[in-house]
């Protein structure tokens, strides 16, 4: 009988049986045969053996990670109830944080033209953000962004990693990068390829709100993010947010069909103040666009103030303080038929708020900034009769401390700053804005200039009349002639940007005040502006357009207009090669002169008009800062508070300036 080997053994050969031998060696083939079974049976029980022993081998290493395990769990207080102790991976060095901005990817919804949206943000001032991750663990991730909902029953995301930072939220998950909301008060938040809940609900008309009093609302604030260094990404630039009720804030945007007796602000509060979406991309192709109202930056700078990367909850770490007051909104709704008590009754009760709490001690409010989305003159009322105009909030004592963001702001006072009025472009990318940028670049501007305004005859300094004229005479020069009502074909975006895009310069003479949103819906259509004063633009917008005016813009003195001088001779003067390196630099100032959509940017390479207005009150309050460290006390006289942007090296604000009689302190 033949013996079969099993597997990886050496075969043994077996000598023929059939006879094929001589007779004379079948013996030695016997004897043969019988050692080599011999050496088979011992290597047959050395196998077993081997086998013994590795089986006792991993019993005995079963046993004592059992045993290692029953250990931890009765030193993490075990017993029998104990919870299983997570054995965590060994960090190693931590990856590298890039330092562009990262931001939760959140979904606003596709918005009706015409219907309302209650998008606008959510949590009004209650919002104080708390840390998470141990109070300001670092955070370090290739794309962060932090849940900061407070309240939240359930945050989850997939297709990007959520770091929730929620205090009370009963479970949160995540998987593959990083999600972050601000608002306060939802009761889920959940993000689905990389999209998350927008600020607010949709409820169809009205802005909604889920704010709940100050006192029960959770908070959370946003890990600090390091380099791979270790060094605090954050560092200089952590903003603390203040707690106020949502009567100063989301309450208005849930009443927001009496924010205006003329308009319909519904609308205008949708989608975090930037308004319906617009059709056809304002007159051209691409995303981004927006029917925005001129008023609507308390909405959008708040909403993106809770995007802000760098929040936090102890108001000792914070370089600023953001107080989430909606005081454009709240003056809006006094101005008209309403008595100076009710114009001033929420700006007063705001100071008394902000005076009481621990965080203005530190230096009276002068680290305390907010956003009053309208010209200064709406705030400063000098008597208190009802006829008079506006409220008296920005000479209320304890506001003067703080710096407020406005569209226009005084030239003879130091507390408000101005920031860009908001346009109709809100780019999510920064391919968005590359990709409208190379467009503008190629566009053929048959006009020479253009202007859309109408004479206003009721206004004795304005020259509107004589550009109409002007315009009307030349075949170079292209007319939208402004109206009132329904009609007015300047409430048309696309109209005006349309306009504008066929131009190489674009007239910008003063408003009903000093300013003008003309001036950014210009810049935006890659258009030249032209201004007549140096109040339009040049002493306003220092922290956003370049000091040195004559690289993106011209200007005609208000009084050579006046004196029939031609428009239109000045600019033919203008060399080709100089309109082409000027329209170049307008088209690149596009992104610091819009509010981008945060919402759903996941990086970007560019500071847009949020983030410059942001670092430079950080850059005021450290300068502050420093200046009472050192016991030196600010010494800038309010009267020429237009001029000290202007001065150079070795310059006084004393010393005279061509502008001098133009702002004349009256």
């Amino acid at each position: 009988m033949k013996r079969h080997h099993a597997a990886g053994e050496l075969p043994v050969s077996a000598p023929a049986r059939d006879g094929g031998l001589p007779v004379g060696k079948g013996k030695e083939a016997g004897e043969e045969e019988e050692e080599a079974d011999s050496k088979l049976g011992k290597f047959h029980r050395a196998q077993r053996r081997c086998s013994r022993l590795f089986l006792l081998v991993a019993v005995a290493a079963t046993v004592t990670l059992l045993a290692r395990r029953s250990s931890d769990v009765d030193l993490a207080g075990g017993g029998a109830g104990a919870a299983p102790v997570r054995i965590e991976a060994v960090p190693g060095p931590p990856p590298t944080v890039p330092s562009a901005r990262r931001i939760a990817p959140i979904d606003r919804g596709e918005p009706s033209v015409s219907g309302h949206s209650s998008s606008g943000p959510n949590g009004g001032g209650g919002e104080r953000v708390k840390a998470g991750n141990g109070g300001g663990e670092a955070l370090s991730k290739t794309s962060t962004s932090v849940a900061a909902d407070a309240g939240d029953k359930s945050s989850s995301s997939k297709a990007s990693t959520s770091v929730a930072a929620d205090a009370g939220d009963k479970s949160s998950s995540s998987k593959s990068s990083t999600s972050v909301a601000a608002d306060a008060g939802d009761e889920s938040s959940s993000t689905g390829s990389s999209t998350a809940k927008s600020a607010s609900d949709d409820t169809g008309g009205k802005a909604s709100s889920k704010d709940s009093s100050p006192a029960s609302q959770e908070s959370a604030r946003t890990p600090a993010m390091v380099d791979g260094m270790g060094r605090d990404l954050c560092g200089g630039r952590y903003i603390y947010v203040q707690e106020l009720p949502p009567r100063f804030n989301a309450d208005m945007v849930q009443s927001c069909d009496k924010l205006s007796p003329w308009t319909d602000m519904c609308r205008y509060t949708a989608n975090g103040g930037f308004g319906p979406l617009l059709r056809g991309g304002g007159g051209g192709d691409g995303p981004g666009w927006y029917d925005t109202d001129q008023h609507a930056l308390d909405i959008i700078f708040h909403d993106r103030i809770k995007r802000y990367e760098c929040l936090t909850d102890d108001p000792s770490r914070a370089d600023a303080v953001f107080v989430p007051f909606y005081a454009g909104l709240d003056v809006a709704r006094h101005l008209w038929g309403a008595t100076v008590s009710e114009r001033d009754a929420l700006a007063l009760e705001a100071a008394d708020l902000l005076t009481a709490r621990p965080e203005w001690r530190a230096m009276g409010g002068r680290d305390h900034f907010f956003v009053a989305g309208r010209t200064t003159w709406d705030f400063r009322r000098q008597a208190d009769g009802d006829a008079d105009w506006g409220s008296k909030l920005f000479r209320i004592p304890a506001v003067r401390n703080m710096t407020a963001l406005v569209v226009e702001a005084s030239p003879w006072h130091l507390n408000d700053a101005a920031v860009p009025y908001p346009t109709a472009f809100h780019p999510a990318r920064d391919e968005d804005v590359f990709v409208y940028q190379d467009r503008l670049r190629g566009l053929r501007r048959p006009n020479l200039f253009s202007f859309a305004g109408a004479a206003r005859p009721d206004h004795a300094n304005s020259i509107d009349g004589s550009l109409v004229e002007q315009c009307r005479a030349s075949p170079a020069c292209s007319l939208m002639e402004c109206g009132k009502g329904p009609g007015d074909k300047c409430e048309s975006t696309a109209g005006v940007m349309k306009l504008f895009r066929s131009s190489k310069f674009c007239l910008v003479p003063r408003g009903s005040k000093s300013t003008s949103r003309l001036a950014f819906d210009a810049i935006v259509a890659g258009c030249i502006p032209v201004f007549f004063h140096p109040g339009t633009a040049y002493v306003q917008y220092v922290w956003h357009l370049p000091k040195n005016h004559a690289e993106y813009s011209v200007y005609i003195p208000e009084e050579d207009v006046r004196k029939n001088a031609s428009v239109e001779e000045r600019l033919r003067r203008i060399p080709p090669e100089t309109v082409e390196r000027m329209r170049d630099t307008v088209v690149g100032l596009i992104p610091a002169v819009t509010y981008s959509d945060a919402s759903s940017r996941l990086e970007t390479t560019m500071s847009d008009a949020f983030d410059l207005a942001v670092a430079a009150v950080i850059d005021k309050v450290a300068k502050l800062k420093k200046g009472i460290a050192e016991g030196r006390a600010e010494e800038k006289v309010e009267m020429y508070s237009w001029k000290y942007p202007l001065l150079g090296e070795g310059q006084k604000a004393e010393d005279p300036h061509e502008w001098d009689s133009l702002f004349a302190f009256n």
